[in-house]
């Protein structure tokens, strides 16, 4: 009596001939290597072509009082408006902030993972770190992973023993140390503003003005930057938030609408 066996024979489609079955398994399919001679370029244009467009208005400045910092809440994703409500500015530690352009992902994951580092430095010295010595951090870190597809452009302030400080570094390893920076696609409309309107001997009322008013022209003018305008300051005593106005409210606080006059009325007559 001969068995039935039918039932047991394996169903799955095979890939390639049978010489390529090995112990009962269909071996994987195979895909060609491109051939390049300039395999770094090859690299940088791999990179570029799937890269996200982005962009967001961020910016910070040194004053007499200290470092004011600000920026907008809108996150895209190309002319997809993906969030209005991203926080931007990311507090490191109680004396010292970071803000976020470029990939919200990289960002968000690199100064959290530096404010582990901050807090570690400041249990194994028994002081807090400076603003530079986060930055550099920071710098070295992103220069490791330089070339691997990283975005960011990102600001650290902060107030340490030698008073206020501010950097900016990105994701290739670039630190540079100034007294004011804007980053994003809405950069170039804010600081048209600030260098308008800066002054060293501002008050934390004036600066905090200057830096909202910044942000708000920026989000006019750039698609990408929008939602909430948020304004922190770092003193002496640490970071405070002072304001989170959204921007299509202020438009009308810049701009008030003015009544229009009515050169002339019609006035209904009755009947006689």
């Amino acid at each position: 009596m001969k068995l039935d066996t039918s039932g047991l024979e394996s169903t799955a489609p095979s890939f390639g001939s049978s010489n390529e079955l090995i112990d009962g398994f269909a071996a994987a399919p195979s895909f060609e290597v491109p051939v390049t001679t300039d395999f770094d370029g090859f690299q940088k244009e791999a990179i570029q072509m799937v890269k996200p467009a982005k962009g967001t208005t961020t910016l910070a400045f040194i004053f007499k009082e200290g470092v004011m910092v600000a920026a907008d809440s809108r996150a895209s994703m190309g002319g997809y408006i993906s969030s209005q409500s991203v926080k931007k500015i990311i507090e490191i530690n109680p004396y010292m902030l970071g803000t976020m352009a470029g990939g919200a992902a990289d960002c968000q994951f690199w100064h959290r993972n530096l404010g582990i580092k901050c807090r570690l430095h400041e249990l194994a010295n028994k002081r807090r770190i400076s603003v530079t010595g986060a930055s550099k951090l920071l710098a070295n870190i992103l220069y490791s992973y330089r070339g691997m597809g990283l975005s960011v452009g990102t600001m650290i302030a902060g107030w340490d023993e030698t008073g206020p400080g501010l950097y900016y570094v990105d994701s290739e390893g670039g630190r540079l140390k100034g007294a004011r920076f804007s980053v994003g696609s809405g950069s170039p409309y804010a600081y048209g503003v600030l260098d308008n309107g800066y002054r060293y001997d501002m008050s934390i009322e004036e600066a905090a003005e200057l830096a909202r008013r910044a942000i708000y022209h920026a989000t006019f003018r750039d698609g990408a930057s929008g939602g909430v305008a948020s304004v922190y300051y770092v003193g002496p005593d640490g970071w405070k938030k002072l304001s989170g106005d959204d921007v299509g409210e202020l438009h009308y606080k810049y701009y008030p609408v003015m009544p229009s006059t009515v050169e002339q009325e019609m006035v209904e007559v009755a009947g006689a």
